[in-house]
């Protein structure tokens, strides 16, 4: 039975280092860790790599970038994840990292990075709905893939008001729900891998 600390990987489906999102997921990474999770944090251009195109993949393999993320992935035992809402669905950036993370490669359990882990969705947004619309699609595709998306996530509207510039969340009802998240999924990550 493992006897450790759950480690979350924080991935933002933004790539401005600026982003809401970033910020959003941050506040829920210091709940987690203080219920006892490990963070490990990316940067923006982490997840940036060609969109996926299985001629590049055939020619070339796996962008070193790509594999680099990959190997993050399948040292975490959860993913606590922005996601932005792009015309109503997930952005670019953030499915063309879940597809290059799903591909297969050599000596890998098919879906390696995702199956079996949990996550947390997150979405923040200027506007009144909060990115809430990119909420389930994120699910959906992360769910089909063996991901286990705990039952609730948390999206932030108005959220270009509510944080300052050293990123904590000014407002106590966006911070608690943010907090929610974050310790929800540590405490369950736990007790996954207890029960192992």
């Amino acid at each position: 039975m493992p006897n450790r600390s759950p480690r979350l990987l924080l991935i933002s489906g933004s790539l401005r280092v600026e982003s809401v999102n970033r910020k959003a997921i941050e506040v829920a990474a210091i709940a987690a860790e203080k219920a006892g999770a490990e963070i490990d944090r990316t940067d923006p251009l982490d997840i940036l790599f060609p969109i996926y195109n299985q001629d590049d993949e055939d020619k070339t393999g796996i962008p070193d970038k790509a594999l680099a993320l990959r190997e993050r992935m399948k040292k975490a035992d959860g993913f606590l994840i922005g996601c932005p809402e792009y015309n109503g669905s997930i952005t670019g950036a953030l499915k063309n990292a879940i597809d290059w993370a799903s591909r297969p490669h050599d000596g890998e359990q098919p879906l390696e990075c995702f199956r079996h882990k949990t996550a947390a969705l997150i979405a923040a947004s200027g506007g009144k709905l909060g990115g809430i619309r990119g909420l389930p699609e994120t699910r959906r595709i992360l769910s089909g893939i063996g991901t286990h998306v705990i039952a609730f996530d948390f999206a932030l509207s108005g959220a270009n008001d509510v944080f300052a510039a050293d990123g904590t969340c000014t407002d106590d009802n966006a911070r608690a729900g943010l907090e929610r998240i974050g310790t929800s999924l540590a405490e369950i990550t736990a007790a996954l891998i207890a029960g192992k």
